[in-house]
This record gives C-alpha cells, structure tokens and sequence, in this order.
C-alpha cells in the first residue's frame, strides 16, 4: 500500500513538473497524427569578409583615417609651435643723476606716464646757489675781458705814439745827416765857407738825432711787446668767460637733474620711491614698463632648422586666450639659454647632461590688443606658433624697437 501511494505521488510530481526535453532528443510526435515534424535546418554563419556592409564601413574609416592623418602630418609640419614663450621688454630704469632730497613724487603705482614726464623732483637749494655761483664767475670773467680790452688800446695808443716819434726821429736824423753832409763838402771846397765848430756841432746834431731815432724804433719794439702781452691777457680773459660760461651750463644742467623726466611713454612699475628718501646716482627708483614689446619664444634646439627671420607667427596670451596676435620672426639668438646661466654647463667640470636645449627666438608683433585694457607685461606666458613652410620665409627683418 505505501508502495502505491508513492508511486502516485511521484507521479503527480511528474505531472506538476515536467521535464524539459533533451536538446539532442527528437520532438515529440503530434498527439494528433501520430506523427512527429520534421527537425528544423540550422543556417551556417557567414565568414567577415562575406559580410559587405560591415567590410565598405571600415574600409571608409580605414581610408578616412589615412587620409585625416596625412593631411594632419602635412599640415602640422608647416607650422613649429612651443609653450614656453612669454612677454619681453627692455624696461627703461629710472635713477638719478645727482645726488639729493627727494621733495616731491608725481606718479603713482602702476600709473601711465608720458616721455619728459617730470616723476620725481629733488630739493633744488643746493643747486641754484651752484649755479648763482656759476653766474658771478662769469660776470667777473666778462669784466675781466672788458678791462684786457681797455688796456689793448692803451698800447696800441703806444704803440701808434712810438712810431710817430720814430717818424720824426727819422726825419730829424736825416735832416741833420743832409746838413752834416753839405757843411762837410763846403768846407771841404772853401775852409771859409763853413767854420770847424759848425761842422762840428751839424756832426754832434747828426749823431744825436741818429740815436733819438734808434731810441724811438726801440719804444716801438717795446710798444709792440706790451701790445703783445695785453692781447695774451686778452685771449686769458675771454677764454675765462668760455670757462664760466661752461659753469654757467654744467650749473644749470645740474639743476635740471633736480627734476627726474620719464625717458619713454609707458607704465610705471616696481616704485620704491617716496618723498624725504635720499638718493644718490644709479639708485633705482622705479621702472617704466613701454607700450611697445615683444615676445620671446624658447624652442627646442631640434625645432630651429626651419625656423627663419621674416617667418609669420601667431601669439596668444594666456591672460587673454580668445585673441591671436600676429608677429613674425625678428631674430634667433646665437646660443642657448643656458649659456648664460650664472654656471654654463662644461662637459669637462662633470655638470653637463645632454639634453634638448632650449634656444630663445625673438618674435616681433606686428600689432597689439585693440583693447586698451588689455596690457601686456613683461613675464606674461603666451603660446607661439611660427609658419616655416617656404611661402612664409623671405620677409625683411625689422630694426629692433626702443625697448
């Protein structure tokens, strides 16, 4: 009995689950018919390359790919590009020339300036007696002259006076020779013409203004002497007022150094000047940063075999990335930057490594920000791109611009 009640329960069992068929086992016959379908055909798959549609698909990526690449690789060599690039400018320093007080400090930080700007004003006392002193030099100079002038006509009075009494010595001199020489021809025709003490006194007369005449011809040498050492004294005192004149000058330039004068338009920058400070020559006050830059681009060394003066580049700021700027090459330096570190890499000393060097490359812009906001400075990063196909290279090289 518990046999049969098993059987039936594994049966209901049965029913409540059937089996699922054997995936190799043949369908079961139609309860109908009696009969079982026929076992459905099982298609091959096809290989890839039988598959047109999906081959034409990566065939066109394939091939738009090699061309993209080609023209990217053709048009990427017209151009050699580098980041590490930024802003230059030869900033123009501002220093005194004298030594003084500073009493007054027209601009301030980061102001805008014109070229001849008075900046900074030194305390002017000192030299405006400096030059007060110049002045009564000069005047004293220029008395001076008029006095050695007065005198030079003084001996040529003299020396006019001595020629005039040497005229007439000479006329005296010849008249008494004339007389000696007729009493001494009559007398020597007829004794009783002329007596022996005329002869005499015409002989002692001749001799006498002889020697007036040699006297007078010797106050004309001296005359002439004293002339001589008056225009001396003349040439001394004119080139004294030359000298006071140049003191005068040297005094008044002097006291315009009083007034430190902007050199170039530009902005004010790094200021460190303030009123009661005392400066001296070649102290820094502060710097004028001019409108007018450059940029310097640092490419590597295996980059500059195209590169050429006169090449078009494009420059874009990081401060203002949405405009481009255009420039070209203006130059390239002659040697890498690190030549010029304080401590220049010597293969010899141990502390060279070979590694791609970076050379500087002046790029000239041929514009600047329309914007007037827009400044550039001097260390601002930029991001250069030179144009070294053929068609770009040629273009005459510009001066460089008062930097």
């Amino acid at each position: 009995m518990e046999s049969d009640s098993d059987s039936a329960k594994s049966g209901d069992r049965g029913a409540a689950h059937p089996r699922a068929p054997d995936a190799g086992a043949a369908p079961p016959a139609d309860r109908a018919s009696g009969q079982r379908p026929p076992a459905r055909e099982q298609k091959p798959k096809r290989a890839f390359f039988q598959r047109p549609l999906l081959v034409g698909v990566l065939m066109a990526v394939v091939i738009v790919l090699v061309v993209g690449g080609a023209l990217w690789w053709r048009h990427s060599r017209q151009f050699e590009a580098t980041d590490d690039a930024f802003v230059d400018v030869i900033a123009q320093r501002v220093s005194p020339q004298v030594a003084g007080r500073v009493v007054r400090v027209n601009v301030k930080d980061n102001a805008d300036v014109t070229a001849g700007q008075v900046l900074v004003e030194l305390d002017p006392a000192d030299f405006d007696a400096r030059l007060v002193q110049a002045r009564a030099a000069l005047t004293q100079a220029q008395a001076q002259v008029a006095e050695a002038e007065s005198q030079r006509a003084i001996r040529e009075a003299e020396v006019e006076q001595a020629r005039a009494s040497e005229s007439a010595a000479a006329t005296g001199a010849a008249n008494a020779a004339s007389d000696f020489k007729r009493l001494a021809q009559a007398r020597a025709a007829d004794e009783a013409t002329a007596s022996a003490q005329q002869l005499d006194h015409a002989r002692a007369d001749q001799r006498s203004t002889a020697a007036q005449q040699r006297a007078a011809q010797k106050a004309i040498v001296a005359a002439q002497a004293q002339l001589g050492y008056v225009d001396k004294q003349v040439e001394a005192a004119r080139a004294a007022v030359k000298a006071a004149d140049a003191q005068v000058a040297q005094a008044q330039l002097t006291r315009s150094y009083a007034q430190i004068k902007a050199s170039v338009a530009g902005r004010v920058a790094n200021k460190t000047v303030t009123v009661g400070n005392y400066v001296e020559p070649g102290n820094d006050l502060m710097a004028i940063v001019p409108r007018e830059v450059y940029v310097t681009a640092d490419f590597k060394e295996t980059q500059l075999a195209r590169i050429r003066p006169g090449q078009a580049a494009e420059v874009k700021i990081d401060a203002y990335p949405d405009q481009t700027l255009h420039g070209h090459v203006d130059s390239v330096q002659p040697a890498s930057g690190s030549a010029f570190t304080p401590i220049p890499a010597q293969n010899a000393a141990g502390n060279w490594v070979k590694v791609v060097q970076r050379v500087p490359v002046k790029i000239a812009l041929d514009e600047l920000p329309a914007n007037p906001e827009h400044r550039l400075g001097p260390g601002m990063s930029a991001n250069v791109k030179v144009t070294v196909n053929e068609s770009s290279a040629g273009r005459p090289s510009t001066t460089d611009q008062p930097r």
